[in-house]
């Protein structure tokens, strides 16, 4: 089964993860954090990744300076909910309820987990939507059409 077109490899979220953690980074700052001391090969190999990243969308290039700059240009939430999604979609049918329960009874999490998780749950609109499985999001306008 071939892979969907916005999926990040485990080695795309390696740069991503830089990025939200240190900021916008050249290919050699990348380069020395995933292999401190490499080479030329190294160099090459960070290169095609964030090639191949720039034309998922996933990092933006700053190429106004002599050494090309990148940044991410997919949020660390966004693609925590997307993964989610997938994984409710390819384990439970589409229900996040079983992937909620079994966080919230994680026997790892603190108490300052489980009340952050109470005062979200308790939050009147929650979320981006929560109704956005059963139907489907509906403009200010809803009597006309997009087109």
């Amino acid at each position: 089964m071939a892979r969907p077109a916005q999926d990040i490899t485990e080695s795309e979220l390696s740069v991503l993860r830089i990025l939200w953690d240190r900021g916008p980074a050249s290919i050699r700052q990348i380069t020395d954090v995933l292999y401190p001391g490499g080479g030329a090969a190294q160099y090459a190999t960070v290169q095609k990744l964030l090639d191949r990243m720039e034309t998922k969308g996933h990092v933006a290039r700053d190429r106004s300076l002599y050494v090309h700059v990148f940044s991410s240009a997919v949020d660390r939430d966004e693609l925590i909910g997307r993964r989610l999604r997938s994984l409710a979609e390819s384990l439970c049918d589409g229900s996040m309820t079983p992937l909620l329960t079994h966080l919230a009874r994680a026997k790892d999490l603190t108490d300052a987990d489980r009340l952050a998780l109470r005062a979200i749950i308790d939050e009147p609109d929650a979320g981006p939507s929560r109704s956005s499985r059963s139907r489907p999001a509906r403009s200010k306008e809803s009597g006309r059409s997009r087109g």
